[in-house]
């Protein structure tokens, strides 16, 4: 039996030439779509109990399917399968191949439903699978973080606004604030797959089917909450598709934040940390380099992701009710997504916890640009001056220090006492960038023991899930 033929036993009946080659190719899905090969056919046998638990399958040609998509799926294992573009699609395939290896049982599958709630269960079933494996990367990602902060809870470093030195943190301070963007990730994916886990399948085409089907049985079969409740936006929803692409793209972004500083950091200009040689390349000229390759090309891919989600919100921003074509090209950029975020949340996870802060180099950059004026002008509060005339006196200060090239700490009493009589020696207490850290001890400050504190309760967190 040719291709062609196999094709009109599928659909072809209203039609009375063959479909053009060339059109053949251009609407064909089956070269991306076939790895949902195992969610079809997971989505399969829960449709062929459903149908037999219904009468409308017998018990021989119930255990002929499963027998037959146990075949069709070692096949494809092995990689025997014959993918046919001729055939479309990755479900007409094990259809056709179905029907191939048992016979009129194998036509009789498709009862009860059609292609459009067959895709719209595959690709949630593939997407809550890959939502799974990408928590599971953002997870060891956040353990190799809060390690960091556990090891540098009191290791000194400049904090920065405006790429400005501004005040003293601690190098575990700032690992744990790259989590608290990955813990509010992991938030959004959740709440994505929770919205997401519901069966359209027994929506049919768009408007349910004549038979006696039980959804309910089919949803809990696959693991799914419920039943999706309307035929029509069952098989043309893919808001899970986009809500996943724009939790992708925060993902990405903050990779990216991350990334733009293990750039700076490493740069010489910088020298804070050092990245192990496995995760950098050289030059193919200058033999002194080190590039930091990984966190460059995550962040050039948070574009790749960005793009992704802007062509799903434009392929669905005009779509009349129900499913339309258009929707088969939902699934190259969502699945180049899942991809990209796997391999991006990896590429961290295997690097992130090698990082080598350089303890001296981190010491030294925190106490420049006059990092703790604050701290002094803090002093002078608790001494009893309004904030505002501190901020005043401090601020000549500075711009004396500035004139002498000389941070506060260095100053001597005397000097710092000619802008105020309230000074006194206990001021080089919080002058230290060590005595201002430890100052700021409250929750979420940086204060070593609210670091560890922190991080505790974030390696706690993690464990629980």
């Amino acid at each position: 039996m040719s291709d062609q033929s196999d094709n009109a036993s599928l659909w072809g009946g209203r039609f009375t030439e063959a479909t053009d080659s060339f059109v053949q190719r251009f609407t064909a899905s089956v070269s991306f779509d076939q790895r949902m090969a195992a969610q079809d056919i997971r989505g399969s046998l829960a449709h062929a109990q459903m149908l037999t638990g219904a009468g409308i399958l017998s018990a021989e040609e119930h255990e002929a399917i499963v027998e037959g998509l146990a075949r069709v799926q070692e096949e494809i294992n092995n990689g025997d399968f014959p993918w046919s573009v001729e055939r479309e699609d990755v479900h007409m395939n094990i259809e056709a191949r179905l029907t191939a290896l048992i016979g009129d049982a194998g036509k009789k599958l498709h009862t009860g439903r059609s292609r459009n709630d067959q895709v719209a269960t595959d690709i949630r079933l593939y997407l809550r699978d890959a939502i799974d494996a990408i928590c599971e990367e953002l997870t060891r990602l956040q353990k190799g973080l809060v390690g960091l902060a556990h090891t540098h809870a009191a290791t000194v470093m400049p904090g920065f606004t405006h790429l400005q030195g501004a005040q003293p943190v601690t190098f575990g301070h700032h690992m744990l604030a790259w989590n608290e963007m990955l813990e509010r990730d992991y938030g959004r994916l959740e709440d994505c797959r929770a919205r997401m886990n519901q069966c359209p399948l027994g929506a049919a085409a768009l408007a349910g089917t004549t038979f006696p089907i039980d959804r309910a049985r089919t949803s809990d079969a696959l693991g799914f909450d419920q039943p999706t409740r309307n035929s029509l936006d069952s098989v043309s929803d893919r808001d899970f598709a986009i809500e996943f692409t724009a939790a992708s793209a925060l993902i990405l972004t903050h990779l990216s934040r991350m990334s733009e500083e293990l750039v700076l950091w490493t740069s010489a200009q910088f020298q804070f940390v050092e990245l192990p040689d496995r995760f950098c390349t050289g030059s193919s000229i200058m033999p002194q380099k080190k590039n930091p390759d990984v966190p460059e090309l995550v962040r050039g891919k948070t574009g790749r992701v960005n793009g992704h989600l802007v062509a799903l919100l434009t392929l669905m921003k005009s779509q009349p009710l129900a499913y339309n074509k258009d929707n088969q090209e939902d699934k190259e950029p969502l699945f180049d997504c899942i991809d990209t975020v796997l391999d991006c949340l990896r590429a961290f996870g295997d690097m992130v916890p090698h990082i080598k802060p350089r303890e001296a180099r981190l010491r030294e950059a925190a106490r420049a640009g006059f990092a703790t004026a604050t701290d002094l002008a803090d002093y002078l509060v608790r001494k009893g001056l309004p904030f505002r005339d501190a901020h005043e006196v401090v601020g000549k200060a500075v711009a004396e220090g500035v004139r002498l090239e000389t941070d506060l700490a260095d100053m001597s009493l005397d000097r710092l006492q000619s802008f105020s009589e309230l000074i006194g020696e206990d001021v080089f207490d919080v002058l230290t960038v060590e005595g201002s850290v430890a100052a700021r001890d409250h929750l979420g400050g940086t204060a070593p023991a609210q670091v560890t504190s922190a991080a505790t309760d974030a390696a706690t967190r993690l464990e629980s899930r």
